[in-house]
């Protein structure tokens, strides 16, 4: 499996991004999917899961939305409102323990390569 995480940039605060994860090797359809992210001298934090129902860390609650294309065999991030807080590298991953929306890194078997986001004016 090969998660490829694209979408990150340079924004202002009050901005919005959106991140895409797209997956080859293995349909996604059937497995919890996340989004993670890691700020410098920081630990890799949760930000969201989904399998048929999304799950939102506190930071992120009414301003990320996770989305699921089963088709394109991809997972979105649409982050709004964002903070410099926000800033960090954006991790997708994949859990081929079903519906179990873990917030635990190391219960994701697979992940993509990271992606920049920087909240900044």
């Amino acid at each position: 499996v090969q998660l490829q995480a694209s979408g990150g940039g340079l924004v202002q605060p009050g901005g919005s991004l959106r991140l895409s994860c797209a997956a080859s090797g293995r349909s996604i359809s059937t497995y919890d999917m996340g989004w993670f992210r890691q700020a410098p001298g920081l630990e890799r934090e949760f930000v969201a899961v989904v399998n048929w129902l999304p799950v939102y860390a506190d930071s992120v609650k009414g301003r990320f939305t996770i989305s699921r294309d089963n088709a394109k065999n991809t997972v979105y991030l649409q982050m709004s409102s964002l903070k410099p807080e926000d800033t960090a590298v954006y991790y997708c991953a994949m859990n081929l323990a079903r519906a179990a929306w873990s917030r635990v890194s190391a219960d994701y078997d697979y992940w993509g390569q990271g992606t920049q986001v920087t909240v900044s004016s």
